[in-house]
Formats: C-alpha cells, structure tokens, sequence
C-alpha cells in the first residue's frame, strides 16, 4: 500500500491548475508555474522547497556528534556551512544546528534516524521552507523585515533569526548568479498566511510564485 502524500504547508495556496507538477520525498510539488517562471525569478520569484529532507539537533554533546559523523559544523554561532550533496548546515545559536538536503540530491538531512547519545536531542522541524530569489528581493525585504541584510557580509555566511510579515523566521542570505538568493524558514503553521503575503508582495514588484525547476536552475550556480 503506497503512503499517502504529504501535504506542504502552502498546498491551499496553488488554487489554479500548474503547468507541472510532481511528488518529491512523498509530497506534491509544484515544478513549474508557467512559461514565465524564469523571467519572475531574476525579477522576484519565491518558491516552496518545503518537501526538502531536514532535521534538527541540540545539546551540547551536538558539535562533536555532527563532527563524527563527518558533518561540517559552522565555527560562528547564527552561520551555515555547504554540505557536498548540495545541502547546508545551519548552526542556530550555541548548540542548536538544522540540516536540510540540497534541492538536486540528497545529503545528511536523513540523519535523523540515527540514534543520538546523551547529550545530543533530535529537534522536529515541520517547516514552510522558501526560496525568495531575484533583483528585487531586497525591495520586499524593506516591506516585511526590519533586518539591514544590505550590510551583512555573505562571505562570512550569516544565518539571521528575525520576524517577517510578523512571523518568527530563520533567514539564510545568499546570492546565486549575480543576484540574492536567500532560503528562508518559519514554523508549518504560519505557512500559508507567510506564502501569501510574500507572494502578494512580490506580485506588485514585478515576480511572484515560480516552480521549483526554476529555483533549482539558479541553485546550481556556485555558492557564495
């Protein structure tokens, strides 16, 4: 008997039909909006990638654990790290850290079935996760954050804990291609209220929703 199908925070949003769709990790994705997908996302396109594999962990025996099991750790509190599948390692205060697989292949996320020694607390994470992508992303921003993200520098990989449109958010900034590329991450249940005023938003610059093939044309740049 096959699973039934998870369902992605933001799935009440998708009333019309797609051009494409698919199931990725057992939920229903949305790979393609239309033919303008592309065009909005260099404009301001924003993406659900909520199917990706993550998982959590803290503690203070959390550091050497990862470490053990050949994850990179960020050195710096509120920074991330590149994992080879294409998947990164967000390192959210002193001794809490999420994982979550690249958009291409998988990584480390489903570590989260490992057993964890003492000291070590897996942490469940049921995220809306986004990608905000495009030249305007620092004009919505400006709407619904009050973070200056213009002056963070990128190389140093920050991961930034803030509120967004009201909701508690992690942020990780990025570019990709000569243009910001930021993934963003908020509790499930404030999912669809968050899609929908993000995508209402970047409508009135000039983008809005784009399917994941877009997002994932523009990921494999190289990671700055």
């Amino acid at each position: 008997m096959n699973a039934p199908l998870r369902m992605s925070p933001v799935c009440d949003a998708w009333k019309a039909p797609r051009l494409r769709s698919g199931v990725r990790e057992n939920m229903r994705v949305e790979e393609q909006v239309d033919a303008a997908d592309s065009a909005r996302a260099a404009t301001l396109g924003i993406a659900d990638v909520s199917w990706l594999a993550r998982a959590g962990f803290k503690g203070k025996g959390a550091a050497a654990w990862l470490q053990a099991q050949d994850i990179p750790v960020p050195e710096q509190p509120n920074s991330w790290a590149p994992l080879a599948g294409g998947g990164v390692v967000l390192r959210l205060g002193i001794s809490e850290y999420l994982i979550e697989d690249g958009l291409t292949q998988g990584s480390s996320a489903k570590m989260a079935h490992l057993d964890t020694p003492v000291h070590v607390y897996p942490v469940l994470h049921q995220d809306v996760a986004l990608v905000l992508c495009g030249d305007a992303v620092s004009e919505l921003l400006l709407q619904t954050c009050n973070v200056n993200f213009g002056a963070l520098d990128l190389a140093a990989r920050p991961v930034v804990l803030t509120s967004m449109a009201g909701v508690a958010v992690t942020v990780m900034p990025g570019a990709r291609a000569g243009r910001p590329y930021y993934r963003i991450w908020a509790d499930g249940t404030y999912g669809l209220y968050l899609w929908e005023t993000l995508s209402g938003i970047a409508a009135e610059l000039g983008g809005g929703p784009v399917g994941v093939d877009a997002v994932t044309d523009i990921d494999q740049s190289s990671i700055r």
